[in-house]
């Protein structure tokens, strides 16, 4: 596997109950790094579904946070109208939270010695004998018989397999960490109640969430066009400037939001939101394939791409240890016919959901949305 995030790990981690060899060449200069992201909350039938299958679901449990799932849905001007609150013993049990450092911490403990192999920046890989022989930027190599591109949404390994581009969502995304959020941004940090808010209004979203090690991530949501970016001439090391395109582009929205701007340990990461099409197919190849976002990336606007690809993990160590195909080539083929299907029924949620979260009466949408959740629940 290249990348050692949750598909790539879990993947490992299956592939070595059934007796395999497997390797994670992974870019990260070690396990201490500090891992970006949102909390994920496992889904029932994908994302815990792997982690139970892996033999993990009594450690999962041991760092799963239940007041994750709190959520509050607010206006523009941060006026509560649905708290989730009262719901989050039913919500933590049916879609369990964790953040994402615990679970990578599970998954490399669940390996065997040897298997992560750290300082790995894939560069390119060409075909040796049988297998591949891949080439990183310290200059290392590696050779494998079978490759899984496990290096998510801007994959260096995909064009090995398919030139598909990847599709604009017309929204764009400013994500921003802060660590001791207490400290830094104290009113924003006691708002959220250790879970989550999601404000919506004028085709907007700010989002934000709090997590275990004291750290909050927040993102910026608006349409724009797919070039905005590099027509906005943002430096986006620059606080300051951020924050005087925050003050413009949302200047009708309480002035409470501008504490993620105004705080001195803030930084942002710029994200355009792309999808792969729903109708994409490639020749199967007989020892190279991929999962996750390397496959079938999505905006997060509904949560399942993390669960999607550990369901992934699950399908093709089933498939690649199985005595149903003929050889490799055929149990790679049925994975990804599979795994295709499943990606494209992942992004029309996700794409129907973006719809409802940034059209003009969005607030109301979700609320309805989530009010027949939790009536279901």
């Amino acid at each position: 596997m290249v990348g050692g995030g949750p598909a790539g790990l879990s993947l490992a981690r299956l592939l070595q109950i059934k007796g395999a060899d497997a390797r994670v060449y992974e870019r990260d200069r070690g396990r201490d790094v500090r891992v970006q992201g949102s909390t994920l909350d496992l889904h029932p039938g994908t994302g815990l579904e792997a982690i139970k299958r892996a033999g993990l679901l009594d450690e999962f449990y041991k760092h799963h946070r239940p007041a994750a799932s709190k959520m509050l849905l607010t206006d523009r001007m941060m006026n509560v109208k649905f708290d989730e609150s009262a719901f989050t013993e039913i919500t933590a049990e049916t879609r369990p939270e964790i953040d994402r450092a615990p679970l990578r911490d599970i998954l490399l403990d669940s390996l065997q010695p040897e298997t992560m192999v750290w300082d790995r920046h894939f560069v390119a890989m060409e075909r040796t004998g049988d297998g591949w022989m891949l080439t990183f930027k310290n200059g290392a190599t590696a050779y494998a018989d079978l490759v899984v591109a496990a290096d998510g949404a801007n994959s260096r390994l995909r064009p090995y397999i398919t030139d598909i581009k990847a599709v604009y969502s017309g929204v764009t995304m400013i994500e921003g960490n802060i660590y001791n959020a207490e400290k830094y941004i104290p009113q924003l940090f006691t708002f959220a109640k250790g879970g989550k808010v999601m404000a919506f209004d004028d085709e907007k979203f700010i989002g934000y969430g709090s997590k275990e090690d004291g750290s909050v991530m927040f993102v910026i949501n608006f349409k724009a066009d797919e070039n905005w970016l590099s027509q906005s001439k943002i430096d986006f090391t620059d606080r300051d400037e951020v924050l005087a395109w925050f003050q413009k582009e949302f200047s009708g929205w309480s002035l409470g939001w501008q504490e993620f701007f105004t705080n001195e340990q803030v930084y942002f990461i710029p994200r355009p939101q792309y999808y792969f099409p729903n109708d994409q197919a490639w020749e199967t190849q007989a020892n190279l394939t991929m999962i996750g976002d390397a496959a079938h990336r999505m905006p997060p606007y509904a949560g399942e791409g993390a669960n999607v690809a550990m369901q992934d993990s699950f399908e093709l160590a089933e498939a690649l240890t199985s005595n149903h195909f003929a050889d490799l080539q055929s149990a790679i083929s049925y994975y990804e016919k599979d795994m295709v299907k499943r990606g494209a029924n992942a992004t029309r949620e996700t794409l129907d959901n973006q719809e409802r979260m940034f059209s003009k009466d969005g607030l109301d949408q979700m609320t309805t949305f989530f009010n027949q959740v939790k009536d279901k629940e």
